[in-house]
This record gives C-alpha cells, structure tokens and sequence, in this order.
C-alpha cells in the first residue's frame, strides 16, 4: 500500500544537490517536495500550489531569501523555515522578525530537517501530520486508511482515499488539481487531471454530497478543489 504523500512542502534554494538530497530523504517519509530554484521562481509555484510548508533559503542570487520572505508574509500564513550557511545572528533576528517559523542552519542532515520541519507543522498547522482528520461529519484514520461519514464505514479506492486526506488535511483552502495530482500519482496508474475529476466526482457520491450541489468537496473553476471547514 503506497504511503499518503500527505505534506507538501516547497524547497526555494539554489543548490541542485540539495533539491535532490531532501527530495529522495522526504519523500522516503512521506513529504511531497517541490523545487524552485531561484526566488522569483518559488513566488510563482506559491501563487499557483497549495503548500503545507516553505523550505527557504537565504543566500540566493538576485531575489534573496529575506526578500521572498517578506513577500510571503504579504501573502499567506504558511510556515517557513530559513535555510542558510551564514552564522551571522543579525540574519536569524531578521528572519524570525520577518515571520519565519524557524531557521536550520547548513550544513543540517535531512533527518534534523525533518525533524524541526514536523515540529513546525505541529505547532502552527497540526491537521498537516495528524494520524485522525475529522472534517465536517468526515472521519479519516490516516494509518488504518479507513474512512467514516457520520460515523459509518465508507470504502474508497486507494487513489481516493489519498485524495482525500489531501483536500481534509488543507480543508478551507484550494488545493489545485496539479497538487492533487502529485497525491494520487503512482507507478502503476496513468494520472491526468480528467483522472483527478472522476475521483471527486465518485468522492463526491460515497461522501453523500450533492454532485449537481456540493457542501463538502467543492469546485474552484480554473483552480482545483476545497473542502468546506463547515457546511450547509
């Protein structure tokens, strides 16, 4: 059975050995990592994804960490860890000031990244590492992979079923089909986003919501999908 790649986390960082370092470590244990490699470039995949976290990197050409985070902060409320070499405290001060959740100074290993990344995650957003979900009468034990609505069992298919925990664990936020993609990608089925709409759609159906009215799994035309944090 695959392992829900239930936290998605962006890496902005300049360094192409460590974007493939962190990626086979992470998802190994269950964080999706997506790559950017310059500032200018992690705005736009933010703009454009639904992020659980933001790895980031101080020291980058052009558009320096500092920076990105600032424009962050402008924006959205995800955590952000800072990634630099430097050892300088002004940089850390300036950073936690900022709004960065923490700040991992390099060299880390992965395994301490993973770690303090977790931590972070159980403070500011703990729906993110949760092992139960509990939703708008919608009940997921996240290792049992067993699904309950209003308390009765609910069967769903494995791509299902890791789409869901997606949209419950980001509930009241839009998720794009392209991050409910990477959820339910796997080696032994063709994925598309028509794929990713035929699940919502039976989702839909086992969940008891209304398709021609949806209150829980609802449609972001252009966008994606959110679940309702409450419903009619």
């Amino acid at each position: 059975m695959p392992t829900t790649m239930s936290i998605r986390v962006l890496l902005i960082d300049d360094d192409a050995r460590l974007h493939q370092l962190l990626g086979v470590y992470l998802g190994q244990n269950g964080v999706a990592l997506e790559s950017a490699h310059d500032g200018r470039g992690g705005l736009r995949a933010l703009s454009g994804g639904a992020f659980d976290a933001v790895l980031l990197d101080v020291m980058m050409p052009d558009l320096d960490g500092l920076s990105v985070l600032r424009t962050i902060r402008e924006r959205s409320r995800v955590p952000v860890l800072m990634l630099t070499a430097r050892g300088d405290e002004a940089d850390r001060v300036v950073g936690l000031e900022l709004g960065a959740d923490d700040y991992v100074p390099k060299p880390f290993s992965p395994r301490e990244l993973l770690a303090r990344l977790r931590a972070v995650l159980r403070r500011v957003q703990p729906e993110a590492t949760a092992r139960r979900v509990v939703v708008a009468g919608v009940e997921v034990d996240v290792p049992a992979r067993e699904v309950r609505v209003d308390g009765a069992r609910v069967e769903l298919t494995a791509i299902e079923f890791d789409i869901l925990v997606a949209l419950l664990r980001r509930a009241g936020r839009v998720v794009p089909r392209e991050a409910l993609l990477a959820e339910a990608g796997r080696g032994d089925v063709v994925v598309s986003e028509r794929t990713v709409d035929v699940h919502i759609s039976k989702l839909r159906r086992k969940l008891g919501d209304d398709p021609r009215s949806p209150t829980k799994i609802q449609t972001v035309r252009g966008v994606g999908y959110v679940f309702k944090q409450e419903t009619a």
